[in-house]
């Protein structure tokens, strides 16, 4: 063994104890590696920073984007919705419908991409469920990389094999030679992830942010629970014909207005210079008040109450919300009542809560004065709380979880649906490679206004990115060392000898074990000529330890930096190293069990 050598070996192993370790993060372990790398001579510097500039790093931060894209549209809280839908609330239903998806999009694109796409899809399922993603982000990935094994074209390992075996004048393996052996791993991995696997996963937020509140968290705070009504108008009522404004509903009467839903449509009546939208009888008025006042105010307008249905509030939600808001010290409206703030005027958004000194007030618009350290409760459309960030004279605290479920380009949902559609037609088809199509589609979300560029570059997982990219530099110097060919010059040496069956385990085991720390392309490279050599050796078939080989490249289930599907998981399943190891390590013991048994079948030795 050569000192580089032991250089790179003491590297790797260093590397590995400090994401075991969980002390430092991840990202910043990346760029450590890169750093000694490029110290160590081992590799130039040049090729100690490629990682950054490699195609797979591009070909992720694009589809971010793109899935960005799909989010800021409603694409994918329509396709999260319709899978609550067929799964309800369950954890159980929802992965027996989420997984078989999953898988069926890696058969046939990059699993990188099928699961870049779906993240904002998942996490959407996990908010409205009330569900931790970290139930659901593993399962997404192992179902992904279990997925590229189905067809030849579903993951590169498969390709590789079957040009290695065509390179010799063999039979290349067909299209759907893959999928038998495939689709009986992915039985077994969702029987094992549905049951027993989804017991190690973890259950709560680690690092994340649990006091993120929702629309309900906000409401109770400022003690309005149960101040929401919906009322509908008779023909009697004085407020036929009136707007909200003219009828001095705030001054008066201390009710605010939320909307109004007429023929099933909401119209926003918060804005004052809509002074021309006017209260029509059978309206139904979406306010805020106490119970006292809204007894009086049905009992002297003619009114009665609408009830609360589920459906009413959910699609009442998709356009109105709350915002927390703070009064800083230099605030104009320091000593102005409610009304004499404006709060229509400057921001399209109604004051229905405050608190003061961390105690909640009652408020009169006519008579309560506001002061610097008061926090506010503004309600109105979502359109004009997200306008809210930046705006002087107020301080925005916090919004709730519903305004990420909101999509800000809802109207550009057919054309982010063509671009996802021609993008997946073309990496099928093979019209283009895959980095250009990904590339141009990340392109066409932004131009046609699908996603904003400010929002396209937020998309990006820094975090990921900055693991894959440096990680990727570490195989190239194993390469280059000679410490990859020192391994399997010794595997070769330890197996040599073998039966066919056992000789299959061996190559399974070492293909599965190097593929957790480089690229499963480089691991399949790497192993199987030897594989095609040690069959030509011992007189035996090829086929069968060729097709081993190429699903072992693909159960990289047990470490994050396995395969950039793992990565792209690890930050919205706030996951730990170990948590990999304790549910991988089994599911890949079981594809390893599978592959003996129906490898020698399909194809005997």
């Amino acid at each position: 063994m050569t000192m580089e050598m032991g250089i790179v070996f003491a590297l790797l192993v260093g590397t590995i104890l400090l994401f075991v370790s969980d002390r430092v993060r991840m990202d910043l372990v990346a760029l450590i590696v890169v750093t000694l790398l490029a110290a160590s001579g081992i590799v130039t510097p040049a090729e100690a920073v490629s990682g950054f500039g490699n195609s797979t790093v591009i070909m992720i931060a694009a589809l971010f984007i793109v899935g960005e894209g799909l989010y800021r549209t409603g694409v994918a809280a329509a396709a999260g919705n319709w899978l609550l839908r067929v799964g309800g609330a369950s954890e159980t239903r929802l992965l027996l419908y989420l997984l078989p998806v999953v898988a069926l999009l890696s058969a046939f694109m990059s699993s990188t991409g099928a699961v870049a796409l779906l993240i904002p899809v998942v996490l959407s399922m996990a908010r409205k469920s009330g569900m931790q993603p970290s139930r659901l982000m593993m399962p997404l990935a192992f179902a992904a990389l279990i997925g590229g094994m189905l067809t030849l074209i579903g993951t590169p390992p498969n390709i590789v094999v079957s040009n290695a075996l065509k390179s010799e004048g063999l039979e290349p393996f067909g299209f759907f030679e893959f999928t038998p052996i495939g689709l009986a791993i992915l039985l077994v991995g969702m029987v094992y992830l549905i049951g027993f696997g989804r017991r190690l996963l973890p259950s709560a937020l680690v690092g994340g942010n649990e006091d993120e509140p929702d629309l309900n968290n906000l409401i109770r705070r400022y003690a309005i629970a149960g101040q929401l009504h919906k009322l509908k108008v008779q023909a009697q009522s004085p407020l036929a014909h009136k707007t909200p404004v003219e009828s001095a509903l705030r001054t008066e009467h201390n009710v605010t207005v939320i909307a109004i839903a007429r023929g099933g449509h909401l119209l926003s009546a918060m804005i004052p210079v809509l002074s021309n939208t006017r209260i029509e009888v059978a309206d139904e008025l979406w306010v805020y008040g106490t119970q006292e006042d809204i007894k009086r105010f049905c009992s002297s307008h003619s009114l009665i109450s609408a009830g609360h249905p589920e459906r009413d509030i959910k699609r009442m939600r998709q356009r109105f919300g709350v915002a927390e808001v703070l009064l800083p010290p230099d605030t104009p409206l320091e000593g102005k009542s409610v009304r004499e703030g404006q709060f229509r005027e400057r921001y399209g958004l109604s004051v229905i809560g405050l608190r003061r000194r961390n105690e909640v007030q009652q408020v009169s618009y006519r008579d309560t004065r506001l002061a610097a350290g008061d926090t506010l409760l503004l309600a109105g459309s979502w359109e004009y709380i997200r306008a809210l960030e930046g705006r002087r004279g107020l301080v925005l605290l916090q919004t709730p979880l519903e305004l990420k479920e909101i999509p800000s380009h809802a109207q550009r949902a057919p054309l982010a649906l063509l671009i996802l559609a021609l993008m997946l037609i073309c990496m099928t088809v093979g019209w283009l490679a895959a980095l250009p199509t990904i590339l141009l589609a990340a392109m066409a979300m932004i131009l046609t206004g699908c996603v904003s560029l400010t929002e396209a570059l937020r998309s990006m997982n820094v975090t990921s990115l900055i693991l894959i990219a440096g990680m990727l530099p570490l195989a190239k110097a194993m390469e280059a060392s000679g410490a990859l060919g020192y391994v399997v010059s010794h595997l070769v040496t330890l197996l040599g000898g073998a039966s066919p069956v056992l000789l299959s385990a061996g190559l399974f085991l070492f293909t599965s074990l190097l593929s957790q720390f480089i690229s499963n392309t480089a691991t399949t490279v790497l192993v199987a000529p030897i594989a095609l050599s040690t069959a030509q050796l011992l007189g035996v078939n090829p086929e069968p330890l060729m097709m081993t080989v190429a699903i072992a490249a693909s159960t990289a289930f047990a470490t994050p930096i396995a395969s950039p599907v793992n990565t792209l998981v690890l930050a919205p399943g706030n996951y730990r190293f170990a948590d990999f190891a304790k549910v991988g390590i089994p599911l890949q013991l079981l594809a390893l069990g599978v592959t003996l048994l129906l490898t020698p079948m399909l194809f005997p030795f």
